[in-house]
C-alpha cells in the first residue's frame, strides 16, 4: 500500500491460528488521497484502526465461543478485521464496517491470508445513517466506548439496525463511558451481562478487561 509501511503477525483464537497484516507502527499517517482531512480524523488517531488491540483480541476468543447459528452479524469499527475473520470461518453471515477509509483494503487482505473469501464491507460514517445497512441478530464491537459521544453513536447504531431479539457484544479495556451507554441500551430494552476478563496473562483480579453482553427480546422495535 502505497506510502504506508506494515508488517505481518501471527495470532491464536480459539486454538487456531490467524495471519493479519497490520501497520508497522500508530505513527503511520501517510494519506495520499487526503481521507484524512475529509473526514476530520486526526493524525494521532489515523494509525488505530490499524494495530491488533488486546480488546480486539478478547472480542475475538469471544466470537469463537459465541452461540451464533443463524445470526446476521454485525461488527463495528472493524478495523484489521480480526473477529469477521473469525466469524467467517465459523460461516457466519457477517458484515464489517469501520469509518477509516483503510479499513476495507486491510479487511480484504486479512481475509484472504487466511484462505477467505472478501468480508463484506460498509463504510459507515459516524453520526450518518445507513438505511441500506439492514437489521442484525448481533452486533459487536472492541474499544468504542472511549466517551460519551462514542457511547452515544454506537448507542444510535444499535437503535437503527438492531433487530427487536438482538445481542450485542462489546469488549473494552475498562476505562470508557460503559455507565453512559449501558443507560443507553437500557432505555432500549437490553439486560447486561457484565463479564471481567483478562487482557494480559499478567492480568491479576479483578480484571480489567470487560466483556460486554447486552440482550433483548421483544415483539417490536423500540423507537
Amino acid at each position: 500500500m502505497p506510502g504506508v509501511k506494515t508488517r505481518n503477525v501471527k495470532v491464536t483464537i480459539g486454538g487456531d491460528s490467524y495471519l493479519l497484516r497490520i501497520l508497522s507502527d500508530k505513527q503511520q499517517v501517510s494519506d495520499l488521497e487526503g481521507h484524512r482531512k475529509r473526514l476530520h480524523i486526526s493524525s494521532a488517531q489515523w494509525g488505530l484502526f490499524g494495530q491488533l488491540w488486546p480488546s480486539g483480541q478478547l472480542l475475538a476468543q469471544a466470537m469463537c465461543r459465541f452461540d451464533i447459528e443463524g445470526k446476521r452479524t454485525l461488527q463495528l469499527s472493524c478495523g484489521i478485521g480480526l473477529a469477521s475473520i473469525v466469524l467467517m470461518r465459523r460461516g457466519v453471515e457477517v458484515i464489517a464496517s469501520d469509518e477509516h477509509p483503510l479499513a476495507e483494503p486491510f479487511l480484504a487482505h486479512n481475509a484472504a491470508l487466511n484462505g477467505l473469501p472478501p468480508v463484506q464491507f460498509h463504510q459507515l460514517r459516524h453520526g450518518r445513517e445507513l438505511p441500506t445497512l439492514g437489521n442484525f441478530d448481533l452486533i459487536i464491537a472492541s474499544d468504542v466506548l472511549h466517551d460519551r459521544s462514542q457511547a452515544e453513536v454506537i448507542a444510535n447504531v444499535v437503535r437503527h439496525h438492531a433487530k427487536p431479539r438482538a445481542e450485542v457484544v462489546l469488549t473494552d479495556p475498562g476505562l470508557s463511558s460503559r455507565e453512559e451507554f449501558s443507560q443507553m441500551l437500557v432505555k432500549q430494552r437490553f439486560a447486561l451481562k457484565l463479564t471481567r476478563c483478562r487482557m494480559h496473562d499478567s492480568d491479576r483480579e479483578p480484571y480489567r478487561g470487560q466483556l460486554l453482553h447486552y440482550s433483548r427480546n421483544m415483539i417490536t422495535a423500540t423507537t
